[in-house]
């Protein structure tokens, strides 16, 4: 074997051997990405039944239903054009309220409801996501300042 012919077997295999790498490493990361998403791409996609997402919105006011013999509650989240059920099993933030900022992490079931197990309340708009805020916006539901940059 010539020393170019050597040359080239271990640049192949050594690209073989980055490209298994970078494959393995794609697929780790794979199950840990969590999309965001409002509830107008919610409830227009099907697709996201049984994948873990966060959804952001406004807790829709009037919509609190707290659970009397466990922490917990269920309630609407809305971005001003769509809504979702939610269903939250442990002990609410501080900051959550009716008309607040919300972020929830968690599966859409079969049935339409989303299934919480995080629940990250904000205290006004400011501190937003920005895909949140800017739904808001569309829809007219806007009350916060602008972000920072």
């Amino acid at each position: 074997m010539t020393p170019k012919r050597r040359r080239l077997t271990l640049a192949l295999v050594a690209l073989v051997m980055l490209a298994c790498a970078a494959a393995l490493m794609l697929r780790a990361l794979e199950r840990n990405i969590v999309f965001f998403v409002t509830p107008t791409e919610l409830a227009a996609e099907n697709s996201r039944i049984n994948q873990r997402v966060r959804l952001g919105g406004l807790v829709e006011e009037g919509s609190v239903l707290r659970s009397a013999d466990a922490p917990g509650a269920a309630f609407f989240v809305t971005d001003g054009v769509a809504r979702v059920g939610v269903s939250y099993s442990g002990i609410l933030p501080d900051l959550f309220r009716e008309g607040q900022g919300v972020v929830v992490e968690g599966v859409l079931g079969m049935d339409g409801v989303f299934v919480a197990d995080r629940v990250l309340a904000k205290h006004d708009e400011t501190y937003m996501p920005p895909e949140v805020a800017e739904a808001l916006k569309r829809a007219g539901q806007w009350r916060g300042a602008e972000p920072a940059p």
